[in-house]
């Protein structure tokens, strides 16, 4: 058995970590997986249908146990894995997806599968490695994946916070529309909150909502850089033709493209 463990963990490690054609095309398949669980999430919560059979919920919660197991086991630290915000976001949800056969499928169950969001980050570092495009415009997506996310976690609190609350928010889609209209600061006023705690929340979303949406903004409209630290100065963002480091004058060597003509 002792012999066994290391041979599990490297092939794991090669799978999950490694170069080869197989283990990219693994990821690729995860990268999908992650996509659509993410996606069903969402649009099962908005849709918030009173099913009966839950299939599909514990085919998703096996392949995510599944995937925890193996990752756990390529670690180099368990107990850092295992105490990982996004790991421990990853229990979370399927705890929440298996729950339903030996408890009531209440609200907050369906709910706390946002945390799913989470791994959109670990997204990220794959899409950086396999697509130059995604490099060219990490900043802009970066920004856009921190607001998405923030709408749809901080829904899924006011959800579950204000559904005993507030006779006006009995769905996700309630809640949803509560805080898109409170982080654009449209504010219609159908739906308002009576308590300090929801109103505690809206001020909330209001300043952090509107800073990750003015964050977005400013990343669109910026220029574009190429994130390359200066030997010298330490300036890590450049013009993406720059020869010269603005602040000290340092040769650059930027890798770029190339152009077509």
């Amino acid at each position: 058995m002792a012999v066994e463990k290391p041979a599990l963990q490297t092939f794991f490690r090669q799978l999950y970590f490694g170069h080869s054609t197989k283990a990219r095309a693994f990821r690729y398949v995860l990268l999908a997986f992650d996509l659509i669980t993410i996606g069903y999430f969402i649009v099962s919560s908005v849709l918030d249908p009173n099913r009966v059979h839950h299939e599909l919920d514990y085919a998703i919660a096996a392949v995510l146990a599944l995937d925890y197991l193996a990752r756990l086991i390529a670690s180099v630290s368990t107990t850092r894995y295992v105490f990982n915000f996004t790991s421990f976001a990853d229990v979370v949800v399927i705890v929440s997806l298996i729950a339903p056969a030996f408890l009531e499928n209440f609200g907050f169950l369906r709910v706390v599968r946002m945390l799913r969001l989470m791994r959109s980050y670990h997204l990220l570092k794959e899409l950086r490695e396999a697509s130059g495009w995604f490099r060219r415009n990490e900043e802009i997506l970066q920004s856009a994946l921190n607001l998405v996310v923030f709408i749809f976690v901080v829904t899924a609190i006011v959800f579950v916070v204000e559904d005993d609350r507030n006779e006006n928010i009995n769905t996700y889609l309630d809640a949803l529309y509560f805080t898109v209209t409170t982080l654009t600061t449209t504010g219609y006023g159908d739906i308002t909150m009576t308590d300090s705690v929801g109103r505690f929340m809206t001020v909330l979303i209001m300043i952090f909502g509107v800073a990750l949406f003015l964050r977005l903004v400013q990343t669109i409209f910026r220029p574009a850089k190429a994130q390359v630290s200066c030997p010298d100065c330490g300036l890590s963002r450049h013009d993406t033709d720059a020869v010269h480091c603005k602040h000290c004058g340092r040769l650059l060597n930027i890798p770029t493209e190339g152009v077509w003509d």
